[in-house]
């Protein structure tokens, strides 16, 4: 009777101690969520202050967009261009029964490319791309006491190095997007015409097939959103690195991987709230 009375007490103590622990780690994930979201919406009040020079931001604007716009036409049309011919393929393939148009073809192709791949994946790999790039480039800054020098002679560093990333960014990126929609269609009739699954007459009737001039709006809509987000989580973890080359390249990891994620949440709420 002692020994299972002891027993039990001892079971009761053991849960009751992983119960505490499992609060106590819940509790320390929430505060450093608030924290760092304390953090980014400081900068971000930092960064969208007034500037000082306008032109000064106009310049660094149109090289940002030569930066992380231009130097990305190439990998979104690679990738565009091989998911299009895939997706033809693809349906082409699950199309077993001959009582279905051939033209579902062009319409699977049209819709994944317009109401996804063109705006959320396209997005993901920019995060990888250009998130990377910028928040690599802001934490070497950091670390090698450039940040440090623009605040000494009284310059806005996060406004000057921040703001001119996010315009050229959210300015550029649709633009990429509607690049994306035309070469992944380019890319699946390609595929379609060449593998002889699908005639050039029925790729086109499929892609007007009872077509939505919306899905191109909601498309760039989220590639608005997706583009803010990529170019201030990047900069918010390249701004805040402390240390070496070792922080710099964990800040460049942390800001693909918080990027991607939000991006992800992001598309899931405007989906609901835009379609």
């Amino acid at each position: 009777m002692f020994k299972s009375i002891k027993c039990a007490t001892f079971a009761a103590i053991r849960c009751a101690g992983f119960n505490a622990l499992r609060c106590g780690y819940r509790l320390r994930l929430s505060m450093r969520f608030f924290n760092l979201f304390g953090e980014y919406v400081l900068l971000m009040r930092k960064v969208f202050s007034r500037p000082e020079k306008f032109r000064v931001y106009y310049h660094q604007t149109i090289k940002e967009m030569d930066k992380l716009g231009l130097q990305s036409v190439g990998i979104v049309v690679v990738v565009s261009l091989f998911i299009g011919a895939i997706i033809t393929i693809q349906t082409a393939y699950n199309l077993g029964n001959p009582l279905l148009p051939r033209y579902i073809i062009g319409l699977s192709t049209r819709d994944v490319m317009f109401l996804e791949f063109s705006s959320t994946i396209v997005s993901l790999i920019l995060a990888g791309k250009v998130g990377s790039n910028i928040a690599s480039e802001i934490g070497t800054m950091r670390v090698t006491e450039q940040i440090d020098a623009l605040e000494i002679m009284g310059i806005n560093s996060a406004s000057y190095l921040i703001m001119p990333k996010i315009i050229a960014t959210v300015l550029f990126n649709p633009f990429l997007t509607l690049v994306s929609m035309f070469v992944g269609i380019v890319g699946g009739w390609m595929a379609g015409v060449f593998t002889d699954v699908t005639t050039t007459q029925e790729y086109l009737w499929g892609i007007q097939f009872t077509f939505v001039p919306y899905y191109i709006t909601y498309a760039l809509i989220k590639m608005f959103v997706f583009s803010f987000i990529i170019a201030t989580v990047s900069s918010f973890f390249g701004y805040r690195v402390r240390g070496g080359s070792l922080e710099v390249g964990r800040a460049s990891t942390q800001s693909v991987v918080s990027s991607s994620v939000l991006v992800l949440m992001a598309n899931l709420v405007l989906t609901k709230l835009l379609l």
